[in-house]
């Protein structure tokens, strides 16, 4: 669920009761998904007034929608009773929150270019209050550059579009283009009115293997008794039954026995008594003199994870018998050395958010969902934007790398973790998410390590995981300029100016990450690249990834500066 700004929600003291929702049905075959969305919206207190469009009609009745409302169902713009008092105007301007659902192309279309044939796309030109559209449609269509055009538009006129789910379809393609399910659209509303969503849709799961059988197989070395009766036995002590007032009570009258045997304790011999014509050899190498006292080296050297109170604040221990560390002569040691002039800083004033690294999705304590990343590209691209002038905020995954100077850097783990850090650290002027996200993680999560039980291995359930570049691109906290990255095996230039489109990005910077002789992209230190954008495909020769980087944050610069010019 993601942040909003502005006046989205409405003050309690401006809302005598839950929110209004106008919905507008269109025709499709995701219709049906409706009756579900007026269910919901109804069970989280609001009100809903639905219009039906002459499509929508052909999948879902005014019946079924005013049963689910308790409201009466708009059909029709030139209905006499109603127009008398221009009730479109009223349906308008009545509801807190209009919403388009599902908005097919030929609606999408329709709201772009202001035309008003019908009762639904009337009162959408007319309305004076928020206006949520949720696409479906074919992938082709969802694709097609009118459709991205159209979008883009509304997103500029203040309309509010949400992301279409990727999936197989009604037409047998596969791909975005599919309404998404009616929990995450309640949710989106709800966000809006600061209304808790108190349902979520069952997640799509992938049994990555087939499940173990219940019994376990047959132990080696042992026999079929022996394998039932320890499928039987538990593994683990069972828990503790509590003590009921009986045995309490008979608990306490042992302990008041006085006839109960006392434990022999053993007398320890008298000290030797100590003189008062005894003195103290002070030189004697046990004692310290004051002021002088240290700690006493530890056994390992390796074992050094503490750090011990000295006047001069906590410090680690004193190894005795090993040679001061040396401080490395180049503070800077280890960062990337940009030859910039000082004076050319064209980044200076903006606020670049970089993405880098893999992200970790766990299944147990030992094991881990992921993809392959090093993380180099990303915290490059990072040091060069911070050296052309920017403020940069860089959201890692675990990596072992040093932070670039002058970066602001956010440590994560999950994909969950990462967009939650995204979120936050918007608004940005220009998003660049170079981070390898798992597509996947499990959906349960192991508290013990999953043992090997048998000859079948367990079996994993996987749901996905957000899709950080999509949700950017499709918030209100939009940055100007936002470059996603792709990582392909196979046409690389296709599948990038596809992912560009899929995902609303302006850039897709793409490789190829094929390994040739064991060598390839991950985990090495050059990079050749391919920058799509909406104009065409730039072609970058291999260079080290700090060249690509310092190329990268040129280009966006100059992007910028012509998106959103300085004032002179």
């Amino acid at each position: 669920m993601r942040e909003h700004v502005g006046e989205w929600p409405q003050a309690e003291e401006n809302r005598v009761s839950g929110p209004k929702v106008l919905l507008v049905v269109g025709g499709g075959i995701a219709a049906y998904k409706s009756c579900e969305l007026v269910r919901l919206i109804r069970k989280g207190g609001g009100d809903v007034t639905c219009v039906l469009t002459d499509g929508g009609s052909q999948f879902v009745t005014p019946m079924a929608l005013a049963a689910l409302s308790e409201n009466k169902v708009y059909t029709s713009l030139f209905d006499l009773k109603n127009e008398v008092e221009m009730g479109h105007i009223q349906l308008s301007r009545q509801a807190d929150l209009v919403v388009v659902c599902p908005a097919t192309a030929d609606l999408l279309a329709k709201m772009a270019a202001g035309i008003a044939d019908d009762l639904a796309t009337t009162l959408i030109l007319a309305t004076d209050k928020p206006v949520l559209a949720v696409p479906a449609m074919n992938v082709k269509m969802w694709l097609h550059d009118a459709t991205r055009r159209n979008v883009a538009w509304l997103r500029e006129a203040g309309v509010e579009v949400m992301e279409p789910d990727e999936g197989p379809m009604a037409c047998g393609e596969f791909g975005p283009g599919r309404l998404p399910e009616p929990e995450i659209v309640w949710a989106e509303i709800a966000a809006r009115f600061g209304i808790a969503a108190d349902c979520e849709p069952q997640p799509d799961l992938l049994e990555a293997l087939e499940p173990e059988d219940e019994v376990e197989a047959e132990a080696r070395g042992g026999n079929a008794l022996g394998s039932l009766l320890s499928s039987l036995i538990p593994r683990k002590t069972p828990r503790r039954e509590p003590v009921d007032d009986a045995e309490r009570a008979g608990e306490e009258a042992f302990a008041n026995d006085d006839s109960a045997e006392e434990p022999h304790i053993e007398e320890l011999p008298p000290e030797e008594e100590i003189g008062p014509d005894v003195v103290p050899d002070l030189a004697a190498p046990i004692m310290a003199k004051k002021g002088k006292a240290k700690a006493a080296p530890p056994t390992d050297v390796e074992a050094l994870n503490h750090t011990v109170v000295t006047g001069a604040g906590d410090q680690l221990p004193e190894v005795l018998g090993q040679p001061a560390v040396q401080a490395a002569a180049d503070p800077l040691e280890g960062q990337p050395a940009f030859d910039i002039d000082p004076d050319h800083r064209p980044l200076y004033g903006r606020h670049v958010l970089v993405t880098a690294g893999p992200t970790h999705e766990p299944i147990d304590p030992v094991r881990y969902i992921a993809n392959r990343s090093s993380g180099k590209q990303g915290f490059a691209i990072a040091a060069a934007a911070a050296a052309l002038g920017a403020r940069v905020t860089l959201v890692a995954g675990p990596v072992n790398l040093p932070t670039p100077l002058g970066v602001d850097r956010i440590d994560v783990i999950s994909a969950r973790e990462m967009a939650d850090a995204v979120k936050k650290a918007l608004p940005a002027d220009a998003a660049v998410m170079v981070a390898a996200v798992a597509d996947w993680r499990s959906k349960e999560y192991a508290v013990e390590k999953m043992k090997k039980r048998g000859s079948a291995p367990p079996a994993l359930l996987l749901t996905e995981n957000p899709d950080i570049l999509a949700q950017v691109a499709a918030g209100k906290q939009r940055p100007k300029l936002l470059v996603g990255f792709a990582a392909e095996t196979e046409d690389v230039i296709e599948n990038a100016k596809t992912k560009r489109k899929r995902k609303a990005a302006d850039w897709i910077v793409a490789n190829d990450v094929t390994a040739v002789d064991g060598k390839g992209v991950m985990g090495g230190d050059a990079n050749a690249v391919h920058i799509v954008t909406g104009d065409g495909v730039e072609d970058l020769p291999e260079m080290p990834k700090n060249d690509v980087a310092l190329a990268l944050a040129e280009r966006m610069a100059k992007a910028l500066d012509t998106i959103d010019p300085r004032d002179a």
